[in-house]
C-alpha cells in the first residue's frame, strides 16, 4: 500500500511539473505569466503532500481492504444448514468460516486429534475454543515380557501443547490405548501399579489434564470379559486409575487432580451381552470416571453399506445403556460424549463389495469429478449420493453435512449429554461454526 501511494504521489508531483511549463507559453491572460513565478502556499503543500495521500489510502481501503462487507456470516446466516443442498455450495462456502468462535453447543466437546492427520493439529489450536477438551492420540501401554512400557512420547509435541494453553482453556488429554496383555495386568497388583504410575508419571512430566483411556474393546478381543471374575478385575482397574488420577497418584509428588475419560462402545442389542458396557458398568464406575466417549459411528460397513451413524440408532444407543430417564440417568448422560465422525464412507454397491473411510478433501475432490446430486435421508439423518467410477461399477457416499451435524447436536442437548469428534482434521472447515 505504501509503495502504491507514493507512485500516485510521484505521479502527481510530474502532472504539476508539466502544468507550470504549460504557463510559461503566451497566454491571453495578463496575469497568467506571472503567477507561474510564484512560490506554492502552504495550502497547496498540505493539499498536495497530506490530503491527497490520504484520500488515497481512504479509497484504496474502501476498494481492497476488509469491510463489513466482507466479513463471513455462520453458515445459518448463508443459509447453509438445509436438506436441499447442492454441491456447488459445497465446494464454494466449505473454507469460510465466521469469524465469531464462540461456542453454540454449549455441554462438553471432546476433540480427537491424530498424529497421521496434521490439519487437527491445525484445527485444535485455530477452533480451541469450541472444545472443552481435545485428545491426541498418542500413547499405547504394552507388555514387554514380564515388564510394562508406555510408547508414544515421540509423538507428544510440548510447543503444540504451550500454543494450545494460549489460545483456550480445553484440556489436554492424550488417548492411551490398553495393549498389555490383560491376564497379567489385572490379576497382579504390582502390574496394575506399575501401569497407573506410568500414566500418572507421563501426565505430571507433560503436563497433561488426565488421560482417555480406551482398553474395553481389547478386552473384549481377548475374551476376558466373558469370564465374571476377570470383568470384575477390569473394572476394579478402572476405578484404581480413576480414584489414584483425582488424588494425584500412587507415589506421585503432585496433588493435581487429573480426569479420566473412558471409551466405550454401543451396546450391540437391547438386551446385553456379557462383553457391553451397559448401565451397571456406568453406576459402578461413576465416581473414578469423569467421562465417557461413546463410539456412536461406524454403523455401516462396506459388507453392509448405509449411513455412517443413523440418528435412531444413537437415540436408542443412548436409552439402552441408561435406561429410563430418571435424575440418576441424567447425571450419567451428563457424563458421555456422544461420537460424531467427521470423516464418511465411500461403499462399492456393484462389481464386488468395497470401499471404506473418506475424509474432507477426498470428499470435496469426489464432488468435482463426479457433480453429484445429493440426497437427504430422512431416517437416518444424513446426506448421502451415489456415482458411477471408471469401470462404471455404483458407489454410495455417505458425508457429513451441516444438517446432519446440527440433529446430532439437537439429540445430544436433548440428552443434556457432550458430544466426542473423530477426529477434527477430518471434517470441512465451516463444521466448527455450528460447534
Amino acid at each position: 500500500m505504501a509503495k502504491k501511494r507514493d507512485e500516485l504521489s510521484t505521479e502527481r508531483r510530474k502532472n504539476s511539473s508539466k502544468s507550470r511549463v504549460r504557463t510559461d507559453q503566451p497566454s491571453n491572460s495578463a496575469n497568467s505569466s506571472s503567477n507561474s513565478n510564484l512560490p506554492l502556499g502552504p495550502q497547496n503543500l498540505i493539499i498536495i503532500f497530506i490530503v491527497i495521500p490520504a484520500i488515497s489510502v481512504i479509497v484504496y481501503r474502501t476498494l481492497y481492504g476488509p469491510t463489513a462487507a466482507t466479513i463471513v456470516p455462520s453458515v445459518y446466516d448463508r443459509n447453509l444448514v438445509k436438506a436441499e443442498v447442492k454441491y456447488q455450495e459445497i465446494i464454494a462456502e466449505h473454507s469460510r468460516v465466521s469469524a465469531n468462535l464462540s461456542r453454540t453447543f454449549q455441554h462438553s466437546v471432546l476433540a480427537y486429534v491424530t498424529p497421521w492427520n496434521s490439519k487437527g493439529y491445525e484445527m485444535a489450536k485455530e477452533f480451541n475454543s469450541k472444545f472443552t477438551h481435545i485428545s491426541p492420540v498418542w500413547y499405547d501401554l504394552k507388555s514387554q515380557g514380564a515388564n510394562l512400557v508406555l510408547e508414544g512420547r515421540h509423538n507428544a509435541d510440548k510447543g503444540w501443547i504451550s500454543e494450545l494453553r494460549k489460545k483456550g482453556g480445553a484440556k489436554i488429554l492424550p488417548r492411551v490405548v490398553l495393549e498389555a496383555v490383560p491376564a497379567y495386568l489385572l490379576q497382579k497388583k504390582k502390574q496394575r501399579d506399575k501401569a497407573i504410575n506410568l500414566i500418572m508419571g507421563e501426565c505430571s512430566e507433560m503436563d497433561f489434564d488426565g488421560i482417555v483411556l480406551e482398553s474395553w474393546s481389547r478386552w473384549a478381543a481377548y475374551g476376558v470379559l466373558r469370564d465374571p471374575d476377570m470383568r470384575k478385575l477390569a473394572l476394579n482397574f478402572i476405578q484404581e486409575l480413576g480414584q489414584a488420577m483425582h488424588s494425584g497418584g500412587l507415589e506421585m509428588e503432585s496433588k493435581k487432580s487429573l480426569q479420566l475419560v473412558y471409551v466405550i462402545g454401543p451396546p450391540h442389542s437391547e438386551v446385553l451381552n456379557e462383553y457391553d458396557f451397559g448401565l451397571e458398568d456406568l453406576q459402578a464406575l461413576s465416581d473414578a470416571v469423569d467421562g465417557y466417549s461413546l463410539m456412536t459411528y461406524d454403523f455401516s460397513s462396506p459388507q453392509n453399506p448405509g449411513p455412517n451413524a443413523p440418528l435412531k440408532w444413537i437415540h436408542s444407543v443412548m436409552q439402552v445403556l441408561l435406561h429410563g430417564t430418571d435424575s440418576s440417568s441424567q447425571t450419567l448422560a451428563q457424563k458421555i460424549f456422544i461420537g460424531l465422525n467427521f470423516y464418511g464412507n465411500d461403499f462399492a454397491l456393484s462389481g464386488g463389495l468395497g470401499g471404506g473411510p473418506i475424509i474432507g478433501r477426498e470428499y470435496l475432490s469426489l464432488l468435482e469429478r463426479h457433480k453429484p446430486s445429493l440426497q437427504w435421508e430422512t431416517n437416518s439423518a444424513e446426506h448421502f449420493f451415489v456415482y458411477s467410477d471408471d469401470r462404471n461399477d455404483q458407489h454410495v457416499v455417505f458425508y457429513p453435512s451441516l444438517l446432519s451435524i446440527a440433529e446430532r447436536l439437537r439429540v445430544a442437548h436433548t440428552w443434556r449429554a457432550g458430544i466426542s469428534i473423530w477426529e477434527i482434521g477430518q471434517g470441512l472447515d465451516y463444521f466448527f461454526d455450528i460447534l
